[in-house]
């Protein structure tokens, strides 16, 4: 059973405050991020948005920035996944 983002879920709050810090970079080059559900074993799947949907650096952003994000200020969380990560050439 899954979590459907809800405004009014604690944990999904929580690893949208923490992609906050992300938010301006990924802004400055026309991109942003969705948290589109946590499931009940804590995986956070993302949407990456805008140009980062299809930028080939997106996997580079992802593991070094989004997801280290995440799994240090929500550490309920055992994974994070994006659905649209475009691989590095």
């Amino acid at each position: 059973m899954q979590m459907v983002v809800d405004s009014v879920n604690p944990l999904i709050a929580r690893v949208d405050k923490a992609l906050d810090s992300m938010r301006p970079y990924l802004a400055a080059d026309g991109g942003n991020v969705k948290v589109l559900d946590i499931s009940d074993e804590g995986v956070v799947r993302l949407e990456l948005m805008g140009s980062c949907g299809s930028c080939p650096m997106s996997a580079m952003t992802f593991k070094g920035g989004l997801e280290e994000a995440i799994l240090r200020a929500v550490p309920e969380v055992t994974r994070v996944e994006a659905v649209n990560l475009t691989a590095l050439p």
